[in-house]
């Protein structure tokens, strides 16, 4: 595994973009370089700062440079039977555990074991002024500066340069089955939501194409006696892979893709175009060419919200990829932005115009 401490090199890069008021793209892996509003700013690029800082089995918490590939925190922990809950996706080998914290982007388990924020214990990054900063810890009870840690995640860098960042693992499951159920979607929903409610066990559940999955995990005997209990044919596991890194054929398509995020037992929504549903209903992929203006009016009747999350840059650029926030909210991230980054230097406009 590769391992250097960039943070000179990175410091001083932002120490001159601060002085010449330019502004910067950072990047690391860019594997989710689509996500977001991209500018023309010049690229700071973090990808050679890598290597897991400290790792100790035993207290479930790794702490790793922000350029580290996805892959290798993967490998690293699963040498320990380890895992991250929230099951990052790697939309390719050059996914960083940086972007994954700055995208806040979290897989199938992520209704039932948390997110990336209920994982995320502390970071060390360098803010606007050039100044380098550790907020949070190593622990969970550690709650200096906390609140700052959970502002940078899923913040796409809009509020300084990720350079480490402290995670929570889990063990893996002694054993792990799916199960494929025939049912329509106004069937599948109810039952998604009741087995969130009754088993434990259930780590992930999605519905494409008349076929819910569900999958269990946990210790064999409990997991074998679930099966049993919620019957089913057993299918592949490599399904929630698929799903999660978007290589199953449901994601070839070159039509515009919403990540439209909904309470759980909403129906299928009123929306023209193919549906995969996630995160127990909650999480739905769709692809539309429908108005921008009217799958987000029709998510937010409902107590939901849609991101244009894959488009041509330009439909991107034209109506942004995450739903426009009320103006109170806007005042609040402005203001946030302010404090961390007041001459808009990092990321400007990838999350929302202005900040």
């Amino acid at each position: 595994m590769h391992n250097h401490d960039a943070t000179d090199e990175i410091q001083q890069q932002v120490v001159q973009a601060v002085a010449d008021k330019q502004p910067v793209n950072i990047r690391a892996g860019g594997s989710k370089d689509f996500i977001g509003t991209i500018n023309d700013a010049a690229v700071l690029d973090i990808s050679a700062h890598q290597g897991v800082v400290a790792y100790e089995p035993t207290e479930l918490v790794i702490t790793a440079r922000t350029g580290t590939p996805l892959i290798n925190i993967d490998n690293t922990l699963a040498e320990h039977s380890q895992m991250l809950a929230f099951e990052p996706p790697q939309y390719s080998p050059n996914a960083t555990i940086g972007g994954t914290v700055a995208t806040a982007i979290a897989g199938p388990a992520r209704p039932y074991l948390g997110g990336v924020r209920d994982h995320v214990l502390g970071c060390r990054l360098i803010n606007g002024y050039g100044h380098s900063l550790r907020f949070g810890g190593e622990v969970m009870k550690n709650v200096a500066g906390y609140d700052v840690t959970r502002l940078m995640t899923g913040a796409m860098g809009t509020l300084g340069v990720l350079l480490d960042v402290s995670l929570k693992v889990v063990p893996m499951a002694e054993q792990q089955i799916t199960l494929r159920q025939e049912l329509d979607i106004h069937s599948a929903l109810p039952r998604m939501q009741q087995l969130a409610g009754e088993s434990p066990l259930v780590t992930a559940s999605a519905w494409h194409e008349g076929s819910l999955y569900i999958r269990l995990a946990g210790v064999k005997t409990a997991v074998d006696a679930a099966v049993s209990s919620i019957g089913g044919e057993v299918t592949d596991s490599g399904f929630w892979n698929q799903l999660n890194n978007q290589t199953m054929d449901f994601f070839s398509s070159s039509a515009p893709l919403w990540r439209i995020s909904v309470p759980p037992l909403t129906p299928q929504l009123d929306i023209d175009g193919p549906c995969l549903y996630d995160w127990a209903g909650m999480q739905r992929w769709l692809y539309s060419e429908a108005d921008a203006g009217q799958v987000r009016e029709i998510a937010a009747r409902v107590n939901g919200h849609a991101q244009l999350f894959k488009a041509d840059p330009t439909l991107v650029q034209q109506v942004g990829a995450f739903h426009p926030q009320t103006d109170e909210i806007m005042a609040l991230h402005k203001n946030i932005k302010n404090e961390f980054d007041p001459n808009n230097l990092f990321n400007p406009g990838r999350l929302y115009g202005g900040i």
